[in-house]
């Protein structure tokens, strides 16, 4: 059997980059066990700010034929994430009983080394506290016993109205996340690096739709159901013809 590794699955074809598995994440984690998550000047020209999950929206293709791509991302919790042997003081390490990896705030000293070695830019510094920080993936909230079972799941996947965000052991074959894996052609980002990714991405599916002339009009059209409304003859009297006023 396999050693559990928890991991995300996102939909691609799914995601509407509406940003709620942002500020839920956001919300969650700035009062939790990984918090705060500091914002400098959040309302100025400039804002910046520790968020664990971004979504980044690109525009593909040549116009006309164009599509646009909302990318969530945050950190992967790599098989081999190279952020933990580059770290001088252990402060980042991984789970053996989750594969979650993690940042000791109290060992890091802010060196930036594992930002610099992460090849997907999910590490975030927070100027404030002078540690870094990262996805968790909600470990206070998942094995939190206090909160009920179907709720223990990251922030994230439980804010998606879309349902794209799948929270799961990926090396269980039984489980949610590893069938959406193998169903649907999950994918993981950047391989060549060898870090072996753990959070899965399910790929983008090109949707042509042909609309035909007439489907371009509305069968609930009033006016079509109705028919014209009857006008007047031109040789009908007209009230001043039939009025003294």
């Amino acid at each position: 059997m396999s050693k559990v590794q928890l991991a995300l699955v996102i939909d691609l074809n799914v995601c509407v980059g509406c940003h709620a598995c942002v500020t839920s994440c956001k919300e969650w984690n700035t009062s939790g066990w990984a918090g705060p998550l500091t914002d400098e000047n959040p309302y100025g020209k400039d804002p910046t700010g520790v968020f664990f999950n971004r979504v980044q929206t690109y525009e593909c293709g040549t116009f006309p034929n164009t599509e646009t791509v909302h990318f969530p991302k945050s950190c992967l919790h790599c098989e081999e994430p190279p952020c933990v042997p580059v770290c001088p003081t252990g402060a980042s390490y991984k789970r053996e009983e989750d594969g979650i990896v993690l940042v000791d705030y109290d060992k890091c000293i802010g060196c930036k080394y594992c930002s610099w070695s992460c090849p997907y830019g999910a590490r975030e510094f927070d100027p404030v506290q002078g540690v870094m920080k990262k996805c968790t993936l909600c470990v206070d909230r998942i094995y939190d016993k206090t909160i009920e079972e179907d709720r223990r799941k990251p922030a994230c996947v439980l804010a998606c109205p879309a349902s794209a965000r799948i929270f799961g052991d990926i090396n269980d074959p039984a489980s949610e996340a590893a069938k959406a894996i193998h169903d649907n052609g999950g994918f993981q980002l950047m391989p060549e690096w060898g870090t072996k990714p753990s959070n899965h991405y399910l790929p983008r599916r090109k949707i042509t739709t042909v609309l035909h002339a007439d489907e371009l009009v509305r069968v609930d059209n009033p006016l079509k159901a109705e028919g014209e409304k009857p006008r007047p003859a031109f040789t009908t009297p007209t009230i001043d013809g039939v009025s003294s006023w």
